[in-house]
């Protein structure tokens, strides 16, 4: 073989080789939900956004919850028998209200129990998700977060505020046509989500917890932690199952071009069962 053959060999190797470990991964992941799904007997839904990075510019390419996400989550609702549960495993930082609240509604609309599972987290439309739901699943440090609509890089309770505080006067047109746009948005994503939480709490609850999310109580970035979502009045429980943590880890982040993430570590499991030690290799070793 000549040198020529070896080094259109490596182009050949180096071309097909991302494409193989994509169809791994794909194998496992499919392998893993059906694994999920026998255990629970229940339909098992991923909605997982990473942030891409495009591969020769390096430009990040946020992911958000978009109408195809909704297509496709609306279908395996749709093709699965009203009394069998479902379990959504929900990793993302929110998207558009209207794809979220075709999800929210074909959700509480099922006959079938739903459980929601938080393994990180699940922000704006991600919660509003997850308030449609019959138990949500999180981990001592995961959050959800509140549902104030945003218009664009403003806070919709933000522009209504102006236009209570300033002067009429000296607001601009463009101001007052957003701030009316956020009021109108405020209005109905709270309608909506009472609408979504009455179906675990009273109405006058549901009501109130609804206000305290849309209303801009807080940053739209706060983390409403397990303990806070207890408090609120929400079904959460922190008995998040092993099996969603490894389904999630075959959701891996795009590497990057050049250099890598923030965060490295050996992917091993480091413990300290009783009668043991970890030696200077990582692994347990008898006293």
């Amino acid at each position: 073989m000549s040198m020529g053959d070896i080094v259109w060999l490596f182009f050949i190797f180096s071309a097909v080789q991302p494409m193989l470990r994509q169809q791994m991964l794909e194998a496992m992941r499919i392998r893993k939900i059906s694994q999920l799904e026998r255990e629970r007997k229940s339909r098992v839904i991923l909605l997982v956004h990473r942030q891409e990075t495009m591969r020769f510019l390096g430009f990040p390419i946020a992911r958000y919850i978009d109408i195809n996400d909704s297509e496709d989550v609306l279908r395996a609702i749709q093709m699965t028998d009203a009394d069998v549960p479902l379990d959504l495993v929900l990793h993302t930082p929110g998207g558009l209200v209207l794809a979220a609240l075709q999800i929210a509604k074909a959700v509480r609309e099922h006959k079938g129990k739903v459980t929601v599972f938080v393994p990180h987290y699940a922000m704006s439309g991600g919660t509003l998700i997850a308030l449609a739901a019959d138990e949500i699943v999180m981990c001592e440090h995961s959050v959800l977060g509140p549902i104030d609509p945003q218009l664009g890089e403003s806070p919709a309770a933000s522009l209504v505020k102006v236009i209570a505080e300033k002067p009429m006067a000296k607001i601009d047109d463009r101001t007052l046509i957003m701030a009316d746009v956020g009021r109108k948005a405020i209005a109905q994503v709270k309608e909506a989500a009472t609408e979504l939480l009455t179906r675990r709490l009273p109405a006058e609850k549901a009501g109130a917890l609804a206000d305290k999310l849309t209303s801009g109580t807080w940053t739209h970035d706060y983390p409403i932690w397990a303990s806070v979502g207890k408090s609120l009045g929400l079904p959460v429980s922190t008995d998040m199952p092993a099996d969603v943590f490894q389904l999630l880890k075959l959701y891996p982040q795009p590497v990057r071009m050049q250099g890598g993430g923030g965060v490295e570590y050996l992917p091993v499991e480091r413990r300290l069962p009783g009668g043991s030690r970890v030696d200077s290799s990582g692994w347990n070793s008898a006293r």
